[in-house]
């Protein structure tokens, strides 16, 4: 207020400099607070106009700021339309378990200022949190996915005939008699690992290379010819591999060659020409190398990826003073009061002190714990410790008080039991009654 009585106002940019500086007073109202800090947000160097908004305002050079620094922040320079592009974030009073600050046993006087806001009004998006865990296990009830592709890398060693071969069996010295198949289709490798050739009948062939296979004819026609000359030329090989990709995606070729599995409970699953492999406990890489160590036994040139194409559902239980107990299943990570709100909260008369939580280990052992989330609830506790992180499949239990057990055992006892029907004289209910009040309160 000016001397004469007038009053002069403040220009906009002064407004909103005292608007930012005092949302962290209005927040909290404490007259030992801090003065609040503020937090950049990308803005313009307004000392650098070269870039000019819609309307031909001149709007200086982006630029990036980052860091608790006032000064470094335009907001007061903006004037509408550009406001819209954002300013300052308030610094807030608070706590941050960061660099081992977290301790339990700090009260709310204590608060700190603390960046609770860095993303301004996109925090409803959240930040780009860790995962979830380092490595995730598989366990039953997942459902995996194994894509099938042609690894054309190169053998180690000799190729070995397989069952369902087709080979070319020519011979220098009679050629006529002794030749076998022909290059549009071979002689195939019978299912029992055989081959038929003229004079000799019945050979094995499958587990042979072809070298082996040749050497072998060669020294049996050599009774019937001095120089028999054989030669062996392989016409369709790996036809296992052939078999397996049209188990997995169909004899066209055409469809995916990929196939979903579910772990049984046995922690197994089913894949074509090797069976049941155990994957429960194991990660997807760990699955990866033990189906190819499977298959490169039997099948040459085939890669197989696995996936996790669908988790199990995963579910807590909470029971007790809540007023919905039931079995919910947890979308994401889950801690106990997360899990009392599923329950649509707790009910009055619950014993928040002593709220267990039951658990089965691995080997499907009992073990619990019991919870004090009072100081949380009743927002007495910046740090809750007992804020801890669920499992699936735990069960949470949210007892009675003591007061409400006393009330449960005067009802069902006084009002609607025995002594409701039949009045009993010379016995004082208050005194039974105090009694039981003040035997379950001192346990």
């Amino acid at each position: 207020m000016n001397s004469d009585g007038s009053m002069t106002l403040p220009n906009f940019a002064s407004v909103a400099l005292m608007c930012l500086a005092g949302i962290g007073g209005l927040l909290h109202q404490r007259a030992d607070a801090q003065q609040p800090m503020q937090y950049a947000q990308p803005g313009y160097d307004t000392s650098v106009p070269h870039v000019a908004s819609a309307n031909g305002t001149v709007l200086g050079a982006p630029r990036a700021i980052t860091g608790p620094s006032a000064a470094a922040c335009n907001c007061g320079n903006l004037t509408p339309p550009q406001a819209c592009l954002g300013g300052c974030q308030p610094c807030m009073q608070g706590f941050d378990c960061a660099n081992g600050q977290c301790n339990p046993k700090l009260k709310w006087k204590n608060m700190y200022p603390v960046d609770f806001g860095p993303y301004g009004q996109g925090e409803y998006a959240g930040p780009s949190r860790l995962s979830h865990m380092r490595e995730y296990r598989v366990r039953v009830g997942d459902t995996l996915q194994f894509t099938y592709v042609l690894s054309r890398d190169m053998m180690r060693s000799s190729y070995r005939i397989g069952i369902g071969d087709q080979l070319l069996i020519e011979s220098l010295a009679d050629e006529e008699v002794l030749t076998r198949g022909t290059f549009e289709r071979g002689l195939e490798v019978q299912p029992d690992g055989t081959i038929s050739v003229r004079i000799l009948g019945s050979i094995h062939a499958a587990g042979l290379t072809i070298d082996q296979l040749r050497d072998q004819l060669e020294e049996k026609y050599k009774k019937y010819y001095n120089e028999p000359g054989i030669d062996v030329t392989p016409i369709k090989t790996n036809i296992l591999l052939e078999d397996i990709r049209n188990a997995v995606g169909g004899a066209s070729g055409l469809n995916e060659q990929a196939i979903s599995r579910t772990v049984t409970p046995d922690g197994r699953v089913a894949l074509p020409k090797i069976g049941p492999v155990c994957v429960q406990g194991l990660t997807l890489g760990e699955i990866k190398q033990e189906v190819n160590l499977r298959y490169r036994s039997m099948v040459v040139g085939l890669e197989v990826e696995a996936g996790l194409q669908e988790q199990a559902t995963h579910f807590v239980s909470v029971l007790g003073e809540v007023a919905q107990p039931g079995r919910f299943e947890m979308q994401g990570p889950t801690t106990a009061l997360s899990a009392i709100a599923l329950a649509q909260g707790h009910l009055v008369g619950a014993n928040l002190r002593q709220v267990v939580v039951f658990r089965r280990a691995e080997d499907w052992r009992l073990i619990s714990t019991v919870l004090d989330l009072r100081g949380a609830i009743l927002g007495k506790s910046p740090l809750p410790a007992d804020e801890i992180w669920l499992r699936d499949g735990d069960v949470v239990v949210v007892p009675s008080s003591p007061i409400r057990l006393f009330y449960n055992f005067v009802r069902q006892v006084f009002t609607e039991g025995i002594y409701g029907i039949v009045p009993f004289s010379g016995f004082s209910v208050v005194d039974a009654v105090n009694g039981f009040a003040l035997e379950n309160v001192v346990n």
